[in-house]
């Protein structure tokens, strides 16, 4: 079974689930309704996402430039940056350090740039131990699944669920409420965070004037994993740089607004490498993962490149009516959703994964709530002329539209046939795109031009 009919076999399995949409429709509701009142926050909102929009677009133009400066301002500190090609060089770099330490563990924030390169799987193939320290990434390592959401990645989880789990890994009470969860959670990776030799995090951004990461967060988790352990990699892709640490005035608001609803989240950090003389804390090494993985050939395409601009606030998975319907999962990538659709497709492989360009309604939510302004709809669209473009459609799908192109611009073969007929043929073209539960739309049996020249 290839990409695509996993998908539509999951997609019905899901949309069918009242139980699963009942727990997304639940978690998203909250967050549209929390989101609604941090946007209070702006007097001008549009012009906060224009100049957000504006930035990126100049740091896109310009990101050689900025990687340089980046690298040259952290390196000046005493960091070292190792620049990765794909998700295999990253994987490798990684391990060279840990295996220079003898790590037997290593403690994780939430990074939805280590689920891009499967680390976890790597480092346990590799006899290391990665511990998830963010509570809905560790929720969904103890099932032993992946992120179901960028922002929250057990979102599909009931606290019901939640208890089960733990009473099932973790022998806690099958009735706890959260709270004692949650301290359950935190008493478990407390030992963790100062028996593991390296720390590892992504970054929301990468400040080139300062040579700095820049992190947010509600937990305090990925603060303890910079702090307590010898090593700090921090695993960041290329498209996350921003010109200067001025602009985390306008972005890190924009992205706790959208993602969260908050007017700015609860832990905020500025990394610029490892812990000086006179600092407390901190780590005596620090890496920097430089991380392309298919993100410059997004850039070689002058269409295509505003979706590198997206900061991950999640909140077109929000708004996206089939997201809500399907959920996560079902997509089979790190980044699913509307953002998800336009860009694994071209980190993945667009033959395999074409299809997710056609998973979307074309409602247009996406991109209006989208904070840097990422027309997400028309880069959908994109994907699908490119696919046809480079060849990747049937040739059952090219006949088809060969012969209905042919038709519609000729009247003589749009009349041509009875109704019983076209009905027959519609039904055969549309028996497995248009679904089971769909009824086939019916061909009247005059045309309204045949009815015009008879009346």
């Amino acid at each position: 079974m290839n990409h695509q009919q996993q998908f539509l076999k999951d997609s019905e399995l899901k949309a069918f689930d009242k139980d699963h949409r009942k727990k997304i429709n639940f978690n998203i509701n909250k967050y549209l309704n929390t989101v609604v009142k941090g946007k209070d926050q702006y007097a001008n909102l549009e012009l906060a996402k224009q100049r957000a929009a504006y930035l990126k677009w100049k740091t896109l133009e310009n990101l050689d430039k900025y990687l340089i400066e980046f690298e040259s301002n952290f390196t000046a500190r005493g960091g070292k940056v190792i620049w990765a090609n794909n998700a295999e060089e990253a994987n490798k770099e990684i391990l060279k350090v840990l295996q220079s330490v003898n790590a037997k563990s290593a403690v994780k924030s939430k990074s939805m740039t280590t689920e891009e390169l499967d680390l976890n799987e790597f480092l346990e193939k590799n006899q290391i131990e990665p511990i998830e320290t963010d509570l809905g990434e560790y929720i969904v390592q103890l099932a032993g699944e992946k992120p179901y959401h960028i922002v929250t990645p057990a979102m599909h989880k009931s606290k019901e669920d939640v208890a089960e789990l733990f009473h099932e890994k973790l022998g806690t009470p099958i009735d706890a409420p959260p709270e004692e969860l949650t301290l359950v959670a935190r008493r478990k990776l407390r030992g963790k965070y100062t028996s593991a030799e390296v720390g590892i995090t992504g970054a929301n951004f990468l400040i080139a004037d300062t040579g700095a990461i820049a992190i947010t967060e509600n937990e305090g988790n990925a603060r303890l994993t910079i702090t307590f352990p010898k090593i700090h990699i921090a695993i960041v892709g290329i498209e996350k740089m921003i010109p200067s640490m001025n602009d985390l005035s306008l972005f890190w608001p924009l992205l706790a607004t959208h993602g969260t609803g908050q007017n700015v989240t609860v832990y905020n950090s500025i990394i610029n490498g490892a812990r000086s003389e006179d600092e407390p804390d901190g780590p005596e090494e620090m890496y920097v993962v430089l991380l392309d993985n298919g993100r410059s050939k997004i850039l070689s395409d002058p269409t295509l490149r505003s979706s590198l601009a997206c900061i991950r606030c999640g909140a077109c998975l929000n708004v996206c009516p089939v997201y809500k319907n399907i959920g996560g999962h079902t997509y089979d990538t790190t980044y699913s959703g509307p953002i998800g659709s336009v860009i694994s497709p071209h980190y993945r492989g667009l033959e395999d994964f074409k299809h997710l360009s056609h998973a979307s309604s074309l409602c247009g939510n996406c991109s209006e709530v989208c904070p840097v302004k990422i027309p997400i709809h028309n880069l959908l669209l994109y994907n699908r002329k490119k696919a046809v473009d480079e060849d990747l459609v049937k040739n059952s799908e090219k006949w088809m539209w060969y012969f209905w192109k042919k038709s519609m611009l000729n009247r003589k073969w749009m009349n041509r046939g009875s109704s019983g007929m076209k009905n027959f043929f519609l039904k055969q073209a549309l028996k497995k795109s248009w679904g089971k539960r769909r009824v086939n739309p019916q061909i009247a049996k005059k045309s309204f031009n045949q009815m015009w020249q008879e009346r």
